[in-house]
């Protein structure tokens, strides 16, 4: 049998693990050992964490709009729950950002939510 030498597997490994622990301090990108536990580490917070920004960012665009809101003289919940009543359709990030850059449209979209909602108030079998 011929004896199989696995020396350019072995460091091509190495290096492919030690390339992508580029910037980690220390040791944890100079030794293959500890930098392949770093890469590990990293690869989970990585995964984790584009799913934790989605719910960070939706924390953000609902801080905002309901600043936004209270400036107009509603809640948050409220607003919410007039633009559902009043078959407005419009996400959460459009209206953060309608809050921040446009306060004017932002504003006339609120009373309209009003409007929209009262008048399906009105609607609605006592």
């Amino acid at each position: 049998m011929v004896r199989v030498k696995r020396g350019v597997t072995h460091h091509a490994r190495h290096k492919k693990v030690l390339e992508q622990t580029k910037g980690h301090s220390g040791g944890r990108h100079r030794l293959y050992k500890t930098a392949k536990e770093s890469l590990v580490h990293a690869l989970m917070y990585q995964y984790r964490d584009r799913r934790t920004r989605k719910r960070d960012f939706r924390k953000l665009w609902i801080q905002r709009i309901n600043a936004a809101a209270r400036l107009s003289g509603i809640s948050y919940s409220r607003l919410i729950d007039a633009l559902k009543s009043g078959d407005i359709e419009v996400n959460r990030k459009m209206l953060a950002e309608l809050a921040v850059n446009d306060p004017a449209s932002f504003a006339s979209l609120v009373e309209g939510a009003k409007v929209a909602a009262t008048a399906a108030a009105d609607l609605q079998p006592v």
